[in-house]
């Protein structure tokens, strides 16, 4: 490497540096071991894993110098290694480096793997997209390097980048203590205002910077990007299935919430019902689409065909301009509890949550007939304030995280 371009890397990344805030911060920054020498941080597009290494620099490192962030889709690149970039890192006394969308560089975990043996000095932190499965066959690569997955915001970090700050709840908080939390948070507060605007133009952090349509515009150019640009980064699909995807992900959007079936939906796309599954697969490793299975069936080494399939938050149904109240109520409450519980389809009811607890998720008139009979059942209700007995508003599971 030329000095020269040394220098243009470290030029970007002190820009970067710059112009990123310490302000708000991510609950998942203080859960990571930053003092681990290989870390990974995977999410989906937009949920602010460039942000978190950046204010790990700016937070951690009084002298900025020691560390360095480059992102794999740099040109440079295309003619350069991770192992020409270390090398050159040890000689100006970097310490830590940061590297920002692995997934892009094909080989990844075999440079990242030769980097972290031949240069014991340095340390290593890499985002990378949803889509990342640590290749088992790279040894010791997954048994040393510490994996953590970065959500969405929560209902909660929504609020607290607004300036109200809350602790985390536990799912027994919820369940059993949700009348007195409910009006404790609620005070002094429209929070059903607030969860409305959460739910429109909330789960993605830029939205701080951006007006409720252009936030909408991005989160719709964003999932062109992911399928058009992430999923053939790390899996090998034809053009056509690119295209059969988005028009998948079209046929979920705009159906109401019900089982899926599976034959009408492969003869809509006029494909094969295994090549639906396929697609299926990618779209939910993509953090776009949710599947939901019986707990019986699912089994996380094979594909098989889900029982229901929902959009994985939200502002992707807004995005696409298919708000259906059920799908967006349904869509928030399942993204709520998957980052810390099991989220399975039930045989009756809703969602069926740890194997355990039943819910019924709707609207403020919707009652417990068809669930009465079942023991550890909820109603996860939209549109009230307070909540009463098994009867739950719907906005408080956005405290779990």
């Amino acid at each position: 490497m030329q000095s020269i371009e040394m220098e243009t890397l470290k030029r970007q990344y002190n820009m970067l540096l710059k112009h990123t805030s310490t302000g708000h911060v991510r609950s998942l920054y203080n859960e990571v071991s930053w003092g681990a020498r290989l870390v990974g941080i995977k999410g989906a597009r937009g949920v602010g894993k460039t942000t978190m290494m950046l204010q790990r620099i700016k937070l951690a490192f009084p002298d900025t110098s020691k560390a360095l962030y480059v992102s794999l889709d740099d040109i440079w690149f295309a003619g350069h290694s991770l192992l020409d970039l270390a090398e050159h890192a040890v000689q100006d006394g970097i310490t830590n480096l940061f590297i920002d969308e692995v997934h892009r560089l094909p080989g990844w975990e075999r440079q990242i793997k030769n980097v972290y043996d031949f240069y014991p000095t340095l340390s290593i932190v890499f985002t990378g997209s949803s889509l990342l499965v640590l290749d088992h066959s790279v040894a010791d690569l997954s048994r040393r390097c510490l994996m953590y997955s970065l959500p969405g915001l929560s209902f909660r970090e929504f609020l607290e980048f607004q300036g109200m700050t809350f602790p985390k709840l536990t799912l027994a908080d919820i369940l059993y203590g949700h009348e007195r939390l409910a009006g404790e948070i609620s005070v002094d507060k429209d929070i059903l205002k607030l969860f409305r605007q959460y739910l429109r133009h909330g789960f993605y952090p830029f939205y701080t910077n951006e007006s409720e349509a252009d936030y909408l515009t991005r989160v719709n150019n964003m999932i062109a990007s992911v399928i058009d640009y992430d999923i053939p980064a790390v899996e090998k699909v034809e053009y056509a299935t690119l295209l059969k995807a988005k028009q998948l992900l079209t046929i979920m959007a705009s159906q109401t919430p019900s089982p899926l079936n599976a034959k009408v939906t492969a003869e809509m796309l006029d494909v094969a019902k295994n090549h639906l599954i396929k697609i299926l697969y990618l779209l939910e490793r993509s953090q776009i689409l949710r599947l939901l299975y019986y707990r019986s069936e699912r089994n996380p080494k094979s594909m098989s065909k889900p029982q229901k399939v929902l959009l994985d938050n939200p502002s992707l149904l807004y995005a696409m301009g298919y708000a259906d109240t059920g799908k967006v109520r349904e869509s928030f409450f399942a993204s709520m509890m998957a980052k810390e519980h099991e989220v399975a389809y039930p045989k009756d009811g809703d969602l069926l949550v740890d194997g355990r607890y039943l819910f019924e998720v709707g609207g403020a008139r919707k009652s417990f007939k068809q669930i009465k009979d079942i023991p550890d059942s909820f109603v996860a209700s939209d549109d009230i304030e307070f909540g009463l007995g098994n009867k739950i508003p719907l906005w408080l599971f956005g405290f779990l995280y």
